[in-house]
């Protein structure tokens, strides 16, 4: 059986209520974590739509669970989320009880140099959710956009501040004449010279460091924000979300909820925004006043659920 471990997994399923019979849409289906517990809690004939834009983790998702039970009542679909509309109209003629967005990227993911996610392994630059279509990769962006596009989505998609955005843009820019951007750890080695000329002069910082420390004080790596960034711009995963929201809505059933996991301000802001302004117009209720984070035995036991938060509306 699968050993993915779904962020905020007892949260997820105590708002969406899964009942026997009932039917969902996993838009982000990954590792299926999410998705097993709820085929489990709509015996016997409730059925999940699992969408996933990465076909590497449908296809592992198949081959680990081979003998899985439930498959009949699983259809899954390679594909952008942003199409979810017509991807339901297409492949899920049920109503709808609840639909749930993951945004996070799974350890499979990030851990895979190839797909070029973690500035921790080095890989070939390119972070395309879906490799097997054409589009632009990471290495394109350095490679050819000019620097204030590169100021704007380093500040914009990293919230990196104004200053050390230039300060990396500028690096990117002058660096890339020498010899281009291929792998993670030639974007890498540019934002730590720019944060730490001396540290990587004399070898204390390595592009591989896992726990980042600056003056015996452990803070975010520097390279977060920025393959952040590229990584929002590669696969326009805030255009993605603004495209999807409406589309859930609209799709679920009355009653029906929408949860939705961001790992990020930004991701958070517009869904904020958007489940407060369905509240106004009378059309959604929203279920958490405040956004729902991990509890500190998940912290410690996923690190990467940290910065999880948790929304729910229900569809009025």
């Amino acid at each position: 059986m699968n050993t993915h471990k779904p962020v905020l997994l007892r949260e997820v399923i105590e708002y969406l209520d899964p009942q026997p019979n009932q039917n969902f849409i996993d838009c982000t289906f990954g590792g299926g974590g999410h998705s097993i517990v709820i085929l489990a809690k709509t015996l016997p004939n409730g059925k999940i739509l699992g969408i996933d834009a990465n076909r590497d983790s449908l296809e592992k998702f198949k081959i680990q669970n081979s003998k899985f039970k439930n498959k009949d009542r699983l259809i899954l679909i390679n594909d952008n989320f942003r199409n979810l509309k017509s991807i339901y109209a297409n492949n899920f003629p049920y109503p709808v009880s609840g639909i749930l967005l993951d945004l996070g990227l799974s350890s499979m993911e990030l851990g895979d140099p190839e797909r070029g996610f973690s500035f921790l392994t080095d890989g070939l630059l390119d972070m395309r959710f879906d490799q097997q279509k054409h589009g632009l990769t990471a290495g394109e962006v350095l490679n050819k956009y000019d620097l204030e596009n590169l100021i704007k989505i380093f500040t914009e998609y990293g919230e990196a501040p104004r200053g050390k955005a230039w300060q990396v843009a500028k690096a990117v820019v002058a660096a890339r004449k020498r010899q281009l951007f291929r792998t993670t750890f030639d974007f890498s080695r540019v934002i730590l010279q720019v944060f730490y000329p001396r540290a990587v002069e004399r070898g204390e910082i390595t592009m591989a460091t896992k726990d980042f420390y600056h003056k015996r004080r452990k803070i975010t790596h520097p390279a977060t924000q920025f393959f952040q960034a590229l990584r929002i711009e590669v696969n326009d995963e805030l255009g993605n979300l603004r495209e999807v929201l409406p589309s859930a809505m609209e799709i679920l059933a009355k009653g029906g909820r929408l949860a939705v996991i961001s790992f990020h301000s930004l991701e958070d802001r517009i869904v904020k925004n958007f489940f407060r302004d369905g509240a106004k117009a009378g059309q959604l209720k929203i279920l958490t006043k405040k956004p729902i984070g991990p509890e500190e035995i998940e912290r410690q036991e996923n690190p990467r659920s940290r910065s999880a938060k948790l929304r729910v509306a229900e569809k009025r």
